[in-house]
């Protein structure tokens, strides 16, 4: 059954705020530590074991919060979770921007990297709820706030240092995470919405709430959208890692553009966001999107790889196409579950997994070049790797939800 559409704004002002701003702040603490970490280390020393601590947390707190996250809105609730996810990402940037040693930094990264993996994993069951007969538009929004908030501190981050000094160019971070602890709070306190949820729930999804992250492993599509989250997220944090080096080596670029290279593939993140949600909302085989991409991104590995000084620009554009699999993945995880706790579930297993994994993309980027001496092979590497997702391709070419293979009587959640 058709869930009724209904204006936007109307009744859910507050949760579409929160949705989007949490969206806004979940790359943030990623990227606003790299672009002055020379800077930092003038007030406070670190090793380069240290510097490699700080750049392997974000994966792993991901990673970890694809396991917590769920149990934590199951015991406290959708909306209190989010609360509590926006209230570490101010708490854990605030604490980076006061921190006068290395420990106090490396724990504030955490707390803050901890409330944005939460923020990652309950956005597309927050949408799942609050915006049922929206979900292509509001996960469009907020897939390209997502692109955006990994873009702006990377731009910012160093002209602010210079002018103010690092701590409050860190500081900045936290007074943004306000926005998203703000609506959150409002919906939390209210409490008449989650009671009145919740009775829905009892009501229409019974046995929805039983979902547990590992439960869900039974399921096909949940492994057949892990897949494919995984290897877009190997492929994006290792070319965030390697590609200024990549084209500094390979293709005689100065650092500055290679940086404009870089900061190309992340803004193709924006029209991405835009347009999966449509693509996976209207195209009754999303395979075939799915595979357009990971072509796309194998012909630009293939041109970095033997012509990278020739339209390199084309070649970083391709790869970047690639990273399409990202924003459909989040799409997915609303479109293949029939209720708000199954798209929890499904969220925290799919990112868990595939965070670890893409923890090791850059190290395994490291080793090949170290082994081979040179970008071809690595980027070999990341092109077969890449084929892997052929196979969600394939088993995401037809309809079905992960409640239905699990056997869950959902029950007609639209109703």
């Amino acid at each position: 059954m058709t869930t009724p559409t209904r204006t936007l704004w109307r009744g859910r002002i507050f949760a579409l705020a929160g949705i989007l701003f949490v969206a806004l702040n979940v790359r943030t603490a990623v990227a606003a530590i790299s672009p002055i970490i020379g800077i930092i280390e003038n007030d406070i020393p670190i090793s380069s074991l240290g510097l490699g601590v700080l750049g392997m947390l974000p994966p792993i707190a991901f990673a970890i919060a694809g396991l917590a996250a769920p149990a934590l809105a199951r015991a406290r609730g959708l909306d209190a979770s989010l609360l509590i996810a926006a209230a570490a990402m101010v708490a854990g940037s605030a604490l980076r921007a006061v921190s006068d040693n290395y420990i106090l930094l490396a724990l504030g990264s955490l707390i803050a990297l901890a409330g944005m993996g939460v923020g990652n994993v309950l956005l597309p069951p927050a949408v799942k709820k609050y915006f049922p007969d929206r979900l292509a538009t509001v996960t469009g929004g907020y897939v390209m706030l997502i692109s955006l908030g990994a873009a702006i501190p990377a731009f910012f981050a160093a002209p602010v240092a210079e002018v103010a000094g690092w701590r409050a160019s860190v500081a900045v971070w936290a007074v943004l995470a306000l926005t998203a602890f703000v609506p959150w709070l409002v919906l939390t306190v209210r409490g008449r919405r989650v009671k009145r949820n919740a009775a829905l729930d009892a009501t229409v999804v019974p046995v929805a709430s039983s979902i547990s992250v590992w439960a869900v492993a039974k399921s096909r599509t949940a492994w057949a959208i892990t897949i494919a989250f995984g290897i877009s997220s190997i492929g994006f944090y290792s070319f965030f890692a390697w590609l200024p080096e990549i084209l500094i080596e390979s293709a005689g670029f100065t650092p500055v553009e290679a940086g404009a290279m870089l900061s190309l593939f992340g803004l193709i993140g924006i029209p991405l966001g835009i347009l999966s949600p449509i693509l996976a909302s209207k195209v009754s085989n999303i395979g075939a999107v799915m595979a357009g991409g990971v072509f796309a991104g194998a012909i630009g590995y293939l041109g970095l790889a033997f012509i990278p000084s020739t339209l390199t620009w084309l070649w970083v554009v391709l790869v970047g196409f690639g990273t399409i699999l990202f924003p459909l993945c989040l799409v997915l995880i609303n479109l293949r579950t029939r209720g708000h706790q199954g798209s929890a579930a499904l969220s925290g297993f799919v990112q868990s997994v595939a965070y670890t994994v893409a923890a090791l993309g850059p190290f395994a980027v490291a080793l090949v070049r170290e082994l081979s001496g040179g970008w071809v092979w690595p980027l070999m590497f990341l092109l077969v790797s890449s084929l892997l997702a052929l196979i969600s391709a394939v088993m995401l070419a037809r309809p079905s939800f992960v409640e239905d293979e699990l056997g869950i009587a959902v029950g007609a959640l639209e109703d």
